[in-house]
């Protein structure tokens, strides 16, 4: 089975047990960890109680933050948000808590900048998950770098060497191939650079996100995100993966507009149905 999940649950409350109950009647049975301060142990509590209630898997807690910021400041800042977030994802029991790298531009989240591809780029990167990983030191979650389309982790094959080098069992894999699909080339050939993240990262892939995209006529190269089903994401070759892999993979639905989840929920269980796989 693979355990779908995502935003665009209708509930209008904090109460985890509701939540969790608004996940399984919207059809999920994987989700985002609701907000939650790691102070907080009644409610860090009954966030765990109220998802193994309904069966929903836990699957991310957010820790998005340029984790990789030049600026000292804001570096620490940012890392203590991680440290602080992975620390959540281990009392809840969650698949990872997971941020992109971030960059080594200055006045940015994760912009372009010509270190970030580099080796220097790497060097840092490898240094700031140890940090944040040795300050936690989890036994059951994982530390998860998303892929993005100008830092690392820009390929499968530069995410085996960043978990080479990194050299921690707390970190791991978080999968999102539309976030890969940088060129003409790439985008027509999404179902081989799905095999092949699958092959290169299969036992350390803890989460997955669940978009689409389409490459427009205009100059220079556009490509733009769509409803997952309906663009160029080779989805029969994604779940198809996904579902063969020895324990199950949460697949989170992300960046659409709140009325656009159903459709983008239908269609995902749609070509999972044509291909015999439970979603």
């Amino acid at each position: 089975m693979i355990r779908l999940g995502g935003y665009g649950v209708p509930v209008d409350s904090e109460d985890p047990a509701e939540i969790a109950r608004a996940h399984t009647a919207f059809g999920y049975r994987a989700g985002y960890c609701p907000a939650v301060d790691l102070a907080d142990t009644d409610r860090l509590k009954a966030i765990v109680k109220a998802f193994a209630d309904e069966d929903i898997q836990i699957a991310e807690v957010a820790a998005w933050s340029n984790v990789s910021a030049p600026e000292p400041e804001k570096r620490r800042a940012n890392r203590a948000h991680a440290i602080d977030r992975l620390a959540v994802a281990e009392e809840v029991g969650a698949c990872c808590a997971v941020t992109y790298i971030g960059t080594l531009a200055e006045d940015s989240e994760y912009g372009p900048h010509p270190d970030n591809l580099a080796q220097a780029g790497f060097d840092v990167f490898v240094e700031t998950a140890r940090m944040i990983i040795d300050a936690v030191k989890p036994k059951r979650t994982k530390l998860a770098f998303e892929m993005m389309q100008w830092t690392l982790p820009d390929s499968p094959e530069n995410l085996v060497e960043l978990i080479a080098a990194i050299d921690r069992p707390a970190f791991a894999a978080h999968l999102d191939p539309t976030n890969l699909v940088v060129s003409p080339r790439l985008y027509y050939n999404t179902g081989e650079l799905i095999r092949r993240c699958f092959r290169l990262l299969g036992p350390h892939i803890v989460s997955a996100h669940a978009k689409d995209l389409t490459m427009g006529g205009e100059l220079s190269l556009h490509l733009s995100e769509v409803l997952p089903g309906t663009g160029g994401l080779d989805y029969a070759t994604y779940l198809s993966e996904l579902d063969k892999l020895d324990a199950p993979v949460p697949l989170l639905l992300e960046h659409l507009e709140f009325e656009q989840y159903p459709a983008a929920r239908d269609n995902v269980k749609r070509i999972g149905a044509g291909l015999g796989i439970d979603i």
